[in-house]
């Protein structure tokens, strides 16, 4: 998506999908930012790595994530806690991209490791229903 760069930095969206979720062990990290709202993107597909999960851009029917308003400071501090190298971003244990979502472009992060033999999650939401992942 060929988003202008000022128009994020002015009022930056971040999605999220795993521990950052309400209600979830790192939600704390967010205290300050403006939640949007609860969204489904069709753009990206989580995988349970265990005590997180991780997203790649890749097709699915609808993962369930939420959508906040963050300042600059908060998507540093959202930098940090998910290993986003701003100078070589391939190399963090995450990189971020921009997702449409219906509350405008928002910042995904997305997991550089390799998922292989992780399940997938195509649709619904992280943590799985039962799971003692989440809390």
């Amino acid at each position: 998506m060929n988003t202008p760069p000022l128009a994020i930095a002015r009022t930056p969206l971040v999605v999220v999908y795993g521990t950052l979720k309400r209600g979830l062990r790192n939600h704390h990290w967010l205290q300050g930012a403006e939640f949007l709202g609860s969204d489904r993107l069709t753009t990206a597909t989580l995988y349970d790595l265990g005590p997180y999960p991780g997203a790649k851009p890749e097709p699915s029917r609808g993962v369930e994530v939420e959508v906040f308003r963050v300042n600059a400071r908060l998507l540093t501090n959202l930098d940090r806690l998910e290993g986003y190298q701003v100078r070589q971003p391939k190399r963090g244990t995450y990189d971020r991209a921009i997702h449409a979502t219906t509350f405008g472009p928002a910042w995904l992060y997305l997991y550089n490791h390799d998922i292989a033999g992780c399940p997938a999650i195509r649709e619904g939401g992280w943590p799985a229903a039962g799971s003692p992942h989440g809390n």
